[in-house]
C-alpha cells in the first residue's frame, strides 16, 4: 500500500521554503527585467531602449513612433517593468512599439539644487531627442520615408505626467506627438491633506514648510517610502497575517514581494523641486490654473497643443479622481483630451491587473488613433477653437 501525503503535509515544504526565502533568504523570486540596452548612462539621465533588434526593425517598418516613458521623481523607473506579468514595456513591445525608459535614479542631498526646470528644460527634452535620434536617424530607410526624424509619444505615471506636460508646454517645438498621464494630480486643492496643511501654514505664508524642506534638503527617501506605505496603512497592518495565511501560496507571496521591493526603491525629492511643489502646486495653487512660475520661467499648460490622454480612479488613495480629471478643464489648448476611469489603486493604474485590462488597452487605442507625422507639434497641431470634443470612458476594476 502506497503512503499518500495529506494536503497539509504536501504544503509543508513550500511553506518552509517560502518562510526561509522571506526571512533569511534572497526572496521568493529573482528580479526579472524585459530585454533592454542602456543607450546613455549619466546621473539622472540613464536611458534604456527595450526590445531586441528584430522588434526595433519591425517597429520602424510598421511606422509606429517610439514611446518615451517618464518616471515620477520619487518612484523608481521599474514601475514600467514591474515584473514579467505586469510590465508596460513588455506590453508595448507586444503591440509593435519600442519603449524608451528614462531612469532618474537615486536622489541624494547633493541633488538638492535640482528643480522642475532641470527636468522640463533639460533632462526630459534630452531623453526625447536621444530616443528620436536612436529610433529614426540611425535607420536611413525610415528617415527617407518620413522626410526626417519623426515624433515620439510620452507616457508617464503620477508626477511623471506633470513633468511631461510641463516639458511640452515649455517647448512646443519638441518632437512630441502626444502625452499620456496616468494617475497625475493636476489640482492639489483636491488632494488631502494639502488643503488642511495650506490653511494651517497660512499665518506664516507657507514659509514654515518651505523652511523645513530647505533644512532637510528635500524629502529624504525614507520619508517618501513611509508616506507611500501610509496611504495603504490597513494593508500594512494586515501584512503579517497575510504572509502567515499564504505561506503555501508562492504566487501570492511573489506578487507581495514585488510590490515591497518596489516600495523599498523609492528615491527622495530634491530640495528645490520639493519647495516648488509646495509653493507653486500646493500653497499658491498655480498648477491648477495652468500658469506657473518655475525657476523664473512662465509655463502655460493651457497652451499645450498635442493630444492628451488622462487616467484616474476613485479608488486611488494618493491621487483623487477629481484631481486627475481636472486636466480635462485645464488643457484647453489641446486638440483632444481623453479621460479614462479605471477603478484600481495608484500603482494598479500603471502596473496591476486592472492596468492590463483597463489602462493598457486604452493607451493602445489612443496611440493607434493618432496620425503619424514627422513635422514638429507646433506646426501640425490645431489650437484653441479647433479643439475636438473631450472623450471620457470608464473601465471598472
Amino acid at each position: 500500500m502506497t503512503n499518500q501525503q495529506t494536503p497539509r503535509e504536501g504544503l509543508l515544504p513550500d511553506r518552509l521554503r517560502n518562510l526561509y526565502a522571506l526571512t533569511l533568504g534572497d526572496g521568493i523570486r529573482d528580479e526579472v527585467s524585459t530585454e533592454n540596452v542602456v543607450l546613455h548612462d549619466e546621473p539622472h539621465r540613464r536611458l534604456r531602449r527595450f526590445g531586441n533588434t528584430g522588434q526595433l526593425r519591425a517597429a520602424r517598418l510598421a511606422g509606429h513612433p517610439p514611446v518615451v516613458l517618464v518616471p515620477p521623481i520619487a518612484a523608481p523607473a521599474s514601475c514600467y517593468d514591474l515584473d514579467p506579468d505586469h510590465s508596460l514595456v513588455k506590453h508595448l513591445l507586444q503591440t509593435g512599439r519600442i519603449p524608451y525608459v528614462l531612469d532618474i535614479g537615486e536622489i541624494r542631498r547633493s541633488d538638492r539644487h535640482l528643480g522642475f526646470e532641470d527636468f522640463f528644460d533639460d533632462i526630459v527634452p534630452q531623453a526625447i531627442t536621444r530616443a528620436q535620434s536612436d529610433f529614426y536617424t540611425s535607420d536611413q530607410d525610415i528617415s527617407s520615408r518620413t522626410g526626417g526624424p519623426g515624433q515620439v509619444d510620452l507616457v508617464a505615471w503620477s508626477l511623471g505626467g506633470t513633468i511631461s506636460l510641463l516639458t511640452v508646454a515649455a517647448d512646443p517645438a519638441l518632437p512630441v506627438r502626444s502625452v499620456t498621464a496616468v494617475g497625475t494630480p493636476l489640482d492639489y486643492a483636491l488632494v488631502p491633506p494639502y488643503p488642511l496643511v495650506r490653511q494651517l501654514t497660512r499665518p506664516t505664508k507657507g514659509l514654515a514648510v518651505t523652511g523645513i524642506l530647505r533644512l532637510l534638503g528635500g524629502i529624504p527617501a525614507p520619508l517618501v517610502q513611509i508616506g507611500y506605505r501610509g496611504t495603504a496603512w490597513q494593508r500594512e497592518l494586515k501584512k503579517p497575517g497575510f504572509i502567515l495565511s499564504n505561506l503555501g501560496d508562492t504566487e501570492k507571496l511573489a506578487r507581495m514581494e514585488i510590490v515591497n521591493r518596489f516600495q523599498r526603491e523609492f528615491p527622495g525629492y530634491p530640495g528645490r523641486l520639493a519647495e516648488q511643489m509646495w509653493e507653486c502646486f500646493i500653497y499658491r495653487g498655480e498648477l491648477a490654473t495652468g500658469v506657473l512660475d518655475l525657476g523664473g520661467r512662465r509655463i502655460d499648460l493651457t497652451s499645450i497643443g498635442v493630444p492628451v490622454q488622462l487616467f484616474g480612479s476613485h479608488r486611488d488613495a494618493i491621487v483623487p479622481w477629481a484631481a486627475a480629471r481636472h486636466g480635462v478643464d485645464l488643457l484647453e489648448g489641446s486638440p483632444q483630451v481623453h479621460f479614462d476611469t479605471v477603478e484600481t489603486s495608484h500603482l494598479g493604474l500603471i502596473a496591476g491587473p486592472d492596468a492590463i485590462s483597463g489602462t493598457w488597452p486604452r493607451i493602445d487605442a489612443f496611440l493607434e488613433s493618432l496620425p503619424v507625422d514627422s513635422a514638429p507639434a507646433e506646426e501640425s497641431t490645431p489650437h484653441g477653437d479647433d479643439r475636438s470634443e473631450v472623450l471620457e470612458q470608464e473601465v471598472s476594476g
